[in-house]
């Protein structure tokens, strides 16, 4: 843990008035979490998957895939600047699907990052570059470091364009077209392609269709964040859905992708960053521009995590294993998802909890007030964002009843149990 900052009247040197920054919100609460000794503490702050024992989760598929790659030996050379070349064709394969023709065609230009939001930083830093000028729109609410990486490259900042109806919990489909009606002709538009985050809801499909139509008549370029493909419906390929159908329609658009959930490789840091374009020389062209923007700020990404993507998917018993393990993982959540509505139901906590069980992915949107949510950590220990988010994957049979407890109480004003 870092160590305290004395105020600046303290300091000396060169540094001396260096402002003191807010520490990250999801990494400060899993600090609170693990400092707290209550018994009944919950961590439902970071977005990573758990099993029912609340352990991180490495994945069968990939522990095998590590053995393998680790007995094959290998040298620990740099890689190209673009990354592994057998990660990068095994990642755009599970986005765009096999039968994919912008892929046969070479029009998809494929990087290896360091991660999603490596993805998405370089994804930037190459709008600003290439599209230099136009706006930048994304979700209301959206996940809080695309606001951040978009404003630190210069390319904004980012302007909200109408998601998520608190009244229903579910989507503004209404608003969010309108808005997309009246976005200047151009504007880059950040996607989220599947599990939502924070809020868990997610377009439908004929919905897609609805916003796909408004951006190709407003001629509105698409950026995809793709941080949890399968995490969603436990399918991959379903969960491709929008990026796939956005690429048949005949789309050039920008994707970033993460392997940090949906393979469990949270510390690997292993994404990918994906430009459809309109020919395979501009593709050419455009993989130059991200060589050339990953080159001075961090050279080229790491080799074992790529490694592990890239046997995984590239071995069928290994890529099988793997998507049975995705699929039981989501029906894990999909259960604490369905006990969680059953038990504030129980209780008669005030409020339809429908959405509980409407939304998808690892994520709720619960509805709680800033207010009562702050009252969750301080009172009920229970860690989780001050929007309303909490993490279903957090949870297990036996702490379900601890967070409905705690929801009933601050929903009604009851007070917190006694110490």
């Amino acid at each position: 843990m870092a160590a305290a900052v004395e105020p600046a009247a303290a300091r000396s040197g060169a540094f001396a008035a260096a402002p003191v920054q807010p520490p990250a919100v999801i990494f400060h609460l899993g600090t609170r979490f693990r400092a707290d000794a209550h018994a009944r503490k919950l961590n439902l702050g970071v977005g990573a998957y758990r099993d029912e024992q609340l352990r991180p989760v490495v994945f069968r598929a990939v522990r095998a895939a590590e053995q393998a790659v680790v007995a094959a030996g290998g040298d620990k050379e740099y890689l190209p600047i673009a990354g592994l070349a057998e990660f990068r064709a095994a990642a755009a394969r599970l986005l765009f699907g096999e039968g994919c023709a912008a892929l046969a065609e070479g029009r998809v230009a494929t990087a290896q990052t360091l991660s999603g939001t490596g993805s998405l930083a370089v994804a930037a830093h190459l709008l600003r570059r290439l599209l230099p000028g136009r706006r930048v729109f994304c979700s209301d609410p959206t996940w809080e470091n695309h606001v951040k990486l978009v404003a630190d490259c210069g390319y904004g900042p980012l302007e909200l364009y109408r998601y998520y109806d608190a009244a229903s919990r579910g989507l503004d489909l209404a608003g969010l077209l309108a808005d997309l009606e009246a976005m200047p002709e151009g504007s880059v538009v950040l996607l989220h392609a599947v599990a939502h985050n924070p809020t868990g809801v997610d377009p439908s499909r004929a919905q897609w269709a609805a916003v796909a139509e408004v951006m190709r008549r407003r001629r509105l370029f698409p950026w995809f964040d793709v941080a949890y493909q399968g995490f969603a419906s436990g399918d991959p390929d379903e969960d491709a859905w929008a990026v796939r159908d956005f690429a048949a329609r005949g789309f050039e658009m920008v994707v970033s992708q993460s392997f940090a959930k949906n393979l469990g490789l949270y510390c690997e840091r292993v994404g990918a960053l994906h430009v459809l374009c309109a020919d395979r020389g501009s593709a050419a062209a455009v993989l130059s521009n991200v060589e050339a923007i990953v080159r001075p700020m961090y050279s080229n990404p790491p080799a074992h995590g790529a490694r592990l993507v890239a046997r995984v998917l590239g071995d069928a018993e290994l890529s099988a294993s793997w998507r049975a393990e995705l699929l039981e993982a989501m029906r894990r959540v999909q259960r604490m998802r369905a006990l969680l509505r059953a038990a504030l139901e129980a209780r008669a906590t005030p409020g339809d909890w429908g959405h509980v069980t409407a939304q998808v992915g690892m994520f709720s949107y619960t509805g709680l007030s800033e207010a009562q949510c702050h009252r969750m950590v301080e009172e009920f220990h229970v860690y989780m964002l001050s929007t309303g988010r909490i993490n279903v994957a957090g949870l297990n049979e036996a702490t379900v009843p601890i967070l409905a407890d705690a929801i009933h109480a601050v929903v009604t004003g009851a007070p917190a149990p006694a110490q």
